[in-house]
């Protein structure tokens, strides 16, 4: 599996990568996620043309999974980690946050963090697999708490979520 950085023409398919990925969360009683849309291509076209998303593509490069980040109250945030479930349990997802750590340690950033389900076995217990560990709320930076506030809007709260940090 070959990680490169996201194309435009790319946008539609990390879209589906999204939707077939999310699909597992009606399994565990979840299914207003797996019925949330993926971001709109705009937005995904906004972190493409930061430098900030990259796909890992199978043999004919294609891609089968995807990350996008930005930066963070001094960090790399992982915005979106997925990958299609015909590619799962492969390490691809790890080779991606790896990927990332790689890039932030390269320019001085000292972690990457993101937010995720709290009770969802892919999500909070694979990450802690990954080298991630739960931040104390009392210690999240403004940016984090604004982020925190849009994913309540967004009626993510709903379920335990928390945030997480991996040094680099």
């Amino acid at each position: 599996m070959r990680i490169r950085e996201v194309r435009t023409v790319d946008l539609p398919l990390l879209q589906d990568v999204e939707r077939a990925a999310g699909r597992r969360f009606s399994d565990i009683g979840m299914p207003e996620i797996a019925d949330d849309e993926p971001l709109p291509l705009d937005e995904l076209a906004r972190y493409q043309r930061a430098g900030l998303a990259w796909a890992a593509v199978d043999g004919a490069d294609v891609p089968v999974a995807y990350l996008i980040a930005e930066h963070v109250d001094g960090n790399l945030h992982v915005e979106q980690v997925s990958v299609h479930p015909d590619s799962a349990r492969r390490g691809i997802g790890r080779s991606l946050l790896d990927h990332l750590a790689e890039r932030a340690a390269a320019h001085g950033i000292p972690a990457l963090t993101l937010t995720t389900f709290a009770d969802v076995p892919w999500n909070a217990p694979y990450y802690a697999r990954c080298g991630f560990r739960p931040i104390d709320e009392d210690l999240l930076g403004p940016h984090q708490l604004d982020i925190r506030a849009r994913e309540a809007a967004h009626g993510l709260d709903r379920w335990p979520r928390l945030f997480m940090s991996r040094p680099v």
